[in-house]
């Protein structure tokens, strides 16, 4: 497989350079997916000379295959979202994984995207009437992001794009449904893990990310 970014801060700078039409523009803002879409959007942002900040998500992953996400919640201004994969959840009890399960993962996840309230700065960014552009490292399947768009709408975004560098075409598709408009650099047909399109792919801690948040 061809890898397509050196790093998180490269794909911010390409992604800059499509979403040009947003440089400079007023009542705009950036707003990196913690912590993956952190960097990215930074770079983006800088290079776009537009303000940043971030909205807090947490993956609900299926117990035992826990990249295949059956939801996810989303923290913005003080309002958790939470989106469910109605039928995949089905399906997973249909196949024996008891509910207590999923509530477990649920409850270890709002915990977890609490405990990020209060560290990160740039959570509490203003969008009502403004256009947001959402950015994160990629797009798998598309899960964070929904709720991501869900939960600034809530904050009365008016308009709202989803950009990554790279995305899977199911991901996307679903996104498309959920905004105003989705951009990404690179749409594989054969989709892994979204690291595997990135040279250096480290994982972020919160220091990482509140760094980047100050900058």
């Amino acid at each position: 497989m061809v890898t397509r970014f050196e790093d998180r801060t490269e794909a911010g700078e390409r992604l800059a350079a499509v979403l040009a039409q947003f440089r400079g523009r007023p009542g705009t803002v950036v707003l990196g997916l913690a912590r993956g879409g952190i960097p990215v959007a930074a770079s983006a942002a800088k290079a776009l000379y537009l303000p940043l900040g971030t909205v807090l998500v947490r993956k609900l992953g299926i117990p035992g295959h826990q990249e295949t996400a059956f939801g996810a919640l989303a923290w913005a201004r003080g309002r958790t979202v939470r989106l469910l994969n109605k039928p995949l959840v089905d399906r997973v009890l249909e196949h024996g994984v008891r509910q207590e399960l999923l509530d477990e993962v649920e409850k270890r996840e709002r915990s977890e995207l609490l405990r990020r309230v209060n560290l990160y700065p740039g959570t509490d960014q203003d969008v009502s009437g403004k256009t947001v552009l959402l950015i994160d490292d990629g797009l798998a399947t598309g899960a964070t992001m929904r709720a991501a768009i869900e939960a600034v709408r809530g904050g009365g975004a008016k308009t709202v794009v989803a950009a990554a560098p790279v995305g899977s075409i199911e991901a996307v598709s679903s996104v498309e449904r959920a905004c105003d408009a989705v951009l990404c650099l690179h749409l594989p047909g054969k989709f892994r893990a979204v690291g595997s399109f990135y040279r250096h792919f480290e994982q972020l801690t919160d220091d990482d990310a509140i760094s980047f948040l100050k900058q």
